[in-house]
Parts: C-alpha cells; sequence; structure tokens
C-alpha cells in the first residue's frame, strides 16, 4: 500500500475538513439506525432455556442478573471443541469493563453450548471476568440463529425483561460484528487501515491474543456461515 501524498498543514486541514463532513454523515445516519433498531418489534420468550454457570444451574431470566436488559455473545465453542473462535475472542477481548454496562441497567454474558467444564480452562488462559454459561442439551443456540447441523456461528442478541418476562430484541450476526471488535475502529483511522487488502479473507491474520509471535497459532479458517441467517 502506497503512503499518502505529502502536503503543507494547512492543505490537510482543508481535506480533513471536506472528510468530516462525510463522517457527519455517517455519525447521523448511525444516529438514525439505532433510533429503528429501537423501534423494532420483539418476540416474547416462551421457551424455557436451561444454562449452566459456575454457581449453578441458570434460567434465561438469572443471566439478567437483576437488571432491565441483557446482552448475549453467543461465544463459538462446541461441545467437541478446546478452544473458542479465535473472531469471538477478539471480540470478547473488546468488551471492557462491564460497570458502563450495568450503570445502564443491562447485563452482559457469553454463552456457549459446550459444557462448563470444557470452555472453563480456556476462559483462565484468556484471562477473561465475564459472566460465560453452557447452553449444552438446550436448544438456545439453535433457535437464536448461532448452531445449525452445520456448526457453530458468532452472533449477538440482546433481550429486555418486564417483570419475569423475557422479550428478544435485536441479534447481530456476520459483518454487522465488527462493531464489537474495538480495535478496528482505532486501525480505520490510521493511513494503513486494517491492512487486509492483499488477504485471501479478511480475517487471515486474527490470532489468540497470546499467539501473534508463535509460528504454530492457530488461524481462524473458513467462513461457512455469512449469509446463513434469518432462513425460516
Amino acid at each position: 500500500m502506497n503512503l499518502p501524498k505529502i502536503v503543507s498543514r494547512s492543505e490537510w486541514l482543508e481535506a480533513r475538513r471536506a472528510l468530516l463532513e462525510k463522517e457527519k454523515e455517517v455519525t447521523n445516519a448511525r444516529d438514525m439506525i439505532a433510533a429503528e433498531r429501537r423501534k423494532l418489534p420483539m418476540v416474547k420468550v416462551e421457551k424455557e432455556y436451561l444454562f449452566e454457570g459456575p454457581d449453578g444451574a441458570a434460567t434465561l431470566l438469572d443471566l439478567f442478573e437483576g437488571r432491565r436488559q441483557l446482552i448475549v455473545r453467543h461465544f463459538m465453542f462446541g461441545p467437541d471443541d478446546d478452544e473458542g473462535c479465535i473472531g469471538c475472542s477478539m471480540q470478547t477481548d473488546s468488551v471492557g469493563e462491564l460497570a458502563h454496562m450495568w450503570a445502564r441497567d443491562t447485563s452482559f454474558a457469553l454463552v456457549s453450548r459446550a459444557p462448563l467444564a470444557k470452555f472453563a480452562p480456556f476462559k483462565a488462559r484468556m484471562g477473561w471476568n465475564y459472566p460465560w454459561y453452557s447452553s449444552f442439551g438446550s436448544d438456545f443456540n439453535y433457535d437464536f440463529e448461532a448452531a445449525s447441523e452445520m456448526g457453530e456461528s458468532p452472533g449477538v442478541s440482546a433481550f429486555i425483561r418486564d417483570g419475569d418476562d423475557v422479550f428478544h430484541t435485536y441479534s447481530v450476526f456476520d459483518r454487522g460484528g465488527d462493531i464489537f471488535k474495538n480495535f478496528y475502529n482505532y486501525l480505520d483511522i490510521t493511513a494503513l487501515g486494517r491492512q487486509e487488502d492483499e488477504l485471501e479473507h479478511p480475517w487471515d491474520w486474527w490470532r489468540y491474543k497470546d499467539s501473534y509471535d508463535s509460528e504454530d497459532a492457530a488461524v481462524p479458517g473458513t467462513n461457512w456461515w455469512n449469509g446463513t441467517r434469518f432462513k425460516s
């Protein structure tokens, strides 16, 4: 990739101000989409789902931890896996301090189909303290488009409760998940950007955060799930 043209400070400011107008248009469009998203209808969750957490069995309502809203990261870690999905791991690395969500009456949790004992060592390796529940034996991942006969797939879902009644309000998949990788937002303001144009797949450079210096590091592999959601 070629470096940008070298110009004077005044020329840079002129170009920067021109781009700022386009950035404002994108920001306004994003605000408009967010407002429409909040107006989406919701669906009552009628099925009883049972999860396994560090404190034992839990219902979907329990995952709210008494708060009004719940965000679930559908984390790709199947019953036969020994490590979690690299992309899901990078998104989890980006979650940050949950106190800021709690301050807006919103809880956050990871949910995977693998049994709790299977992913507990991986959670310790990654150094995460986020609530992580197993949906092993339930239809939760299948019902919310995060698993199929093809295997696991990533996503994020939002729920709200009215008393003890739980409602599904939103889910996002595929490229929509880019917003949860905070490092992309930083890379996007740099001259070199994401540096993915020459790769066969944009995700080919992804690694676990403790594996970038390893020649034998695991790689994401083939992405089969793009465009597979909301078929029913």
